[in-house]
């Protein structure tokens, strides 16, 4: 029989799909997460008009959030085995306020980037949880799970820039707008803190082998979305400065973006209601996104790039949740040990890139050093090919046996 996965699956068309208190609790703390990563990049450019320092410097900045990703990746599956869910959960939450703290408090580079770090660590982890818990209580139907929990993701997407840009013009200030999640988190702590969440997925029986191939090339395929997303996220502000906005309107420019992102998540767990879908979209998003983002890099007016910026949201909206649906779907049994493998390589991919893009940008100017997203989006294609390749191939075997 061959292996089920999130794109070959029989759910049955009866199953239900409850939305019972781990799920509520596991999209509001994406919430908190997804405000805090849709925010970086815009309070990075906030906090560089501030400190002075350079493109270069910004992907430092950048790659030191992202380390955060390349730790959860190594630590996370050790550190599930030993810890239940919600320990896990609200730990990583404690470690990210206490990034925040630093980063917001922060009055120089060192302390502000430190801030940055730990932030990235403790969020990443936290995210991870998530993933971890939504997979865990739908089994089967975690794509749709994790697409509708990235709709919330899509809206902080939407009013991280905004709240950023528009208390950074008033007197209140753009780091009281980033300090919101920290309150929603402890909310949510108050409200949740006795709620008891599933256990944690086991390997049926023996010492668990090497990860099949398939599950390897789609924690590729996220990490390498991760990537598109982030230099994106990261850089799309500065390069609307270059066109004459100011920080405060290119950061609102940018929101265009993630309006895009949420309507893709919405038309995504629309399109997620039915078995068999997933890797059409993922082919659909790829699309979208590599026209989104050509308009937007050679876009001859600031309008035209608007638009793209909307058309890449609506693109990249569905990259990562699909990708890591079908990498958890090729590992059954190994949910978190392949949940790991896409933070790590994510985290890899996401250092290097943004760092790469912005060493670029000094030598070469910001336009040209963008040329790095035709590359990941072509690597996200070869992926997708090759994932779906071994995905056969497994299922051929085992029908064979």
């Amino acid at each position: 029989m061959p292996t089920p996965t999130a794109s070959t699956s029989s759910r049955p068309p009866a199953a239900t799909f409850v939305r019972g208190g781990p799920t509520v609790l596991s999209y509001a703390a994406l919430l908190c997460f997804a405000f805090w990563v849709y925010g970086y990049g815009p309070a990075l450019s906030l906090l560089r008009d501030e400190l002075h320092f350079s493109y270069t410097m910004l992907g430092v900045y950048t790659a030191a959030w992202s380390a955060g990703t390349v730790v959860t990746g190594l630590c996370f599956p050790a550190v599930a085995r030993r810890l239940p869910r919600a320990t896990l959960l609200w730990g990583s939450a404690l470690l990210a306020v206490g990034g925040l703290a630093l980063f917001v408090l922060g009055q120089g580079v060192a302390t502000t980037l430190a801030g940055g770090a730990v932030l990235g660590v403790g969020g990443t982890m936290l995210l991870t949880a998530i993933q971890s818990l939504l997979s865990d209580t739908h089994g089967e139907q975690r794509d749709r799970a994790l697409v509708e929990a990235n709709i919330g993701a899509a809206l902080c997407a939407v009013a991280a820039p905004l709240a950023l840009g528009a208390m950074a013009a008033g007197s209140a200030g753009w780091r009281t707008a980033f300090a919101l999640p920290a309150l929603a988190l402890l909310a949510l702590f108050v409200r949740f803190r006795r709620l008891p969440l599933p256990p944690t997925s086991r390997v049926e029986s023996g010492r668990p082998g090497p990860l099949p191939a398939a599950c390897w090339l789609y924690a590729g395929l996220a990490a390498a979305s991760m990537a598109v997303e982030f230099c994106l996220a990261y850089f799309g502000t500065e390069e609307l400065k270059d066109t004459g906005l100011t920080t405060s309107a290119a950061v609102l420019a940018m929101s265009s973006h993630y309006v895009g992102l949420l309507v893709g998540r919405v038309a995504g767990s629309v399109a997620t209601r039915r078995p068999g879908r997933t890797t059409r979209l993922l082919w659909a998003s790829l699309a979208a996104t590599a026209v989104g983002f050509g308009l937007f890099w050679l876009a001859p007016a600031i309008w035209v790039a608007v638009v793209g910026l909307f058309v890449a949201g609506l693109g990249i909206a569905n990259l990562y949740p699909l990708a890591v649906a079908l990498s958890l779907a090729a590992a059954p049994g190994r949910e978190d040990q392949a949940n790991s493998r896409s933070q790590l390589l994510g985290g890899i991919l996401v250092v290097t890139a943004p760092y790469l893009l912005g060493r670029l940008a000094d030598s070469v100017g910001l336009t040209w050093a963008f040329t790095i997203e035709p590359v990941l989006i072509a690597l996200c294609v070869v992926l997708l090919v090759a994932g779906r390749r071994a995905e056969r191939s497994t299922a051929s075997q085992a029908e064979g046996a």
